[in-house]
């Protein structure tokens, strides 16, 4: 089954780092893409470029920024191959973020 790994981190989490730590969680980041489990992954651009879309009475409205003001932004994802939730836990443990302070929500992947 697929599971999606949603990573959300605090505003500016990465540059409160040391360079060592930078540099380990990047290595850390680029060992669980090279998961075997790994179908996909991304980190996505800087919370400030986002745009959202709703449509309203048939009209589509565009705003600057993300859908919902959180303490957290989404700022990533990858999309794991795993035999059950407790072997996608263990891989959403492996992400940095989940212990810097950012969280990985777990979710099934399903077909539209």
């Amino acid at each position: 089954m697929q599971y999606a790994l949603l990573i959300y981190t605090p505003p500016g989490y990465v540059e409160s780092l040391s360079d060592v730590e930078r540099e380990t969680m990047l290595a850390e980041y680029l060992a669980l893409a090279d998961d075997d489990r790994c179908v996909t992954a991304a980190q996505l651009q800087p919370v400030e470029t986002a745009t959202s879309v709703r449509v309203a009475g048939g009209k589509t409205l565009m705003t600057d920024g993300p859908f919902a003001d959180t303490k957290e932004v989404l700022g990533g994802f990858c999309v794991i191959e795993a035999a059950d939730l407790d072997e996608a836990i263990e891989v959403a443990a492996r992400v940095p973020a989940a212990r810097l302070g950012g969280v990985v929500e777990i979710r099934p992947v399903g077909r539209f």
